[in-house]
């Protein structure tokens, strides 16, 4: 089965109280769908810095989102992902306030997950994995595909058909 490392905007979407918001709305539904349909097609992973990040805020919307995810093996923090993820944030432009993606895909590339699901397509999209193919090749990493629940149920239904 092929991996993929659940960032935190995942059980974001699909544990917040339904959005009037029509683009949040839908990309809620299509984490919902991807988690009751999909996700048993796959090795799922969270990181401690999605954890973290699930922690913060109102009490219990920060309980519904470690519930959604808390069945799913961890990967732990590393020295090895933290010098990746300083190299990726020079490397991207992230400025510090958002620093944290570059550590989503320093986990990623070090546990060579295959797939980096996100809904967060500012640091997580694909300028970045452009970006990051590039650099990746020629320090010989590896680099996980960076996609939308959408998207990943697209590949896996084109798949299917193949």
């Amino acid at each position: 089965m092929k991996s993929v490392y659940i960032e935190t905007t995942i059980p974001s979407f699909a544990a917040s109280k339904p959005s009037r918001d029509m683009i949040i709305a839908g990309r809620q539904a299509a984490t919902i769908l991807f988690w009751e349909s999909e996700r048993h097609k796959y090795d799922l992973y969270v990181s401690q810095y999605v954890i973290d990040e699930c922690s913060f805020g109102d009490t219990d919307a920060a309980k519904r989102r470690l519930d959604f995810i808390k069945n799913i093996p961890v990967i732990p923090k590393s020295e090895q992902i933290s010098a990746l993820a300083s190299e990726y944030q020079r490397l991207l432009y992230v400025p510090d306030r958002s620093k944290i993606d570059c550590f989503h895909l320093a986990v990623c590339v070090t546990a060579a997950m295959d797939y980096l699901l996100s809904w967060n397509c500012t640091h997580l999209g694909i300028h970045t994995f452009v970006k990051l193919q590039k650099y990746n090749e020629k320090k010989g990493l590896f680099t996980p595909f960076l996609l939308t629940p959408e998207a990943l149920m697209e590949i896996d239904e084109t798949e299917e058909r193949t």
